[in-house]
Parts: C-alpha cells; structure tokens; sequence
C-alpha cells in the first residue's frame, strides 16, 4: 500500500478523532487528543482496530483541518496513531500541530521510518512484520503485547536494541488479560527494567 497522496494541500486518511485520556504506557491518565489514521499493513491477527487497515475506505482530510481539530480542543498532546501512521509522510501534521505548542506522540509498530517531529514515540513491535532499523534509537518507549508466554523472551530482544532510557512496558493482550496479567506482573518483580501497562481507558469505558 502506498503511502498518502500529496495534491497540493496535503491530506490524509482519517478513520476517527476525538479528545481523551490517553489510556496506557508512559502518559497513562493524560488528556490527548487522538488521530487514528486510515492504512495498516502489518495485520496483527488480534486487532480490535481492523476496520483502520485500509486507507481508502476513510476520508482524506486536510492537513489543516486535522490540526484546527486537535488546536480547537485545548489538549496539550496530540497522539497520531492507526493503522499505521508511519505509512504516510507526517512531516506536515506534525509541523502544524507543533507551531500550536501541542506535543506530538505517535503509536507505532516501527515497520516505517518514521517522518515527522516527535516528541515522544512509543514503539509496539508486533510479530506479523520486522520493525525497520531506524526505529530503536527514535523510541521513547517500547510496548510489548503480551498474549502468550513467548512473549517474554521476544520482548527481551527488543529491550536490548533500544536506548538506555527507553521505557518498556509489558502490556496482557486485552482478549487474554486475565490469564497474561498474572505472568506479567510476577515477570516484572522479577525483571523490574520492565514496567506494567493497562488500557485503563477501556476499564474507564472511554475511546
């Protein structure tokens, strides 16, 4: 799949935004506003985010208009996520969001290089599809979704490719949280480089 088209004013697939708290990882409680960006191609067999996948069946929206969204809001963060986001070029959204003094956080699966500026870039490596290189010295965190017992070593491979002061979380796989959450948090006081993460946002029943 190709990445967005540029005609001019540049636009971009847009499935959904909406201002929230941002629910797991290092800015858990956070008010964020969210754009989850249309087009995925690394096909996570558990994704609770499928209909993203393909780009063209959401709309393309200004550049401009995105970022009039997140500005009219108020929120301090701006989180821009999918799909996959790094599969479009991110370097004007975050321009424009930036010149707002809003922050800028992407959620990525590090199968892109990453464009745009960041000011803090979570990295969820997922096993369907190998990050791109570029990715473990640009991640300010490093989240790793637990949903089988495996998973500990695979996500041990990953803590050693990334900076020292990444932060990494291990998160239970939301359909398999009571049976990883247990493992996980007896791993953590084993391991405690790692730290817990929960999507308390569905806990909280919010988007």
């Amino acid at each position: 799949m190709e990445a967005s088209v540029d005609i001019g004013t540049q636009v971009l697939p847009v499935m959904e935004h909406f201002y929230t708290i941002q629910g797991e990882g290092f800015y858990q409680g956070h008010a964020a506003y969210f754009v989850r960006l249309g087009g995925c191609d690394v096909g996570c067999v558990w994704c609770d985010v499928k209909e993203s996948w393909d780009a063209l069946a959401h709309p393309a929206v200004p550049v401009n208009e995105i970022v009039s969204f997140v500005r009219e809001s108020g929120t301090p963060v701006a989180v821009i996520t999918g799909g996959e986001p790094a599969m479009h070029d991110l370097n004007e959204l975050t321009s424009q969001i930036r010149a707002q003094q809003i922050r800028t956080h992407i959620e990525t699966s590090g199968v892109y290089p990453l464009t745009g500026q960041w000011d803090w870039v979570c990295f969820s490596p997922k096993k369907f599809k190998v990050p791109h290189p570029s990715i473990y010295d640009q991640a300010d965190e490093l989240k790793i979704i637990v949903y089988n017992k495996s998973d500990f070593d695979w996500a041990e491979e990953f803590a050693a490719k990334v900076r020292n002061d990444c932060r990494l979380y291990l998160q239970p796989e939301w359909s398999k949280e009571k049976e990883m959450l247990p493992m996980i948090i007896e791993y953590v006081k084993a391991n405690p480089k790692w730290e817990v993460s929960l999507q308390i946002h569905k806990y909280m029943n919010i988007p």
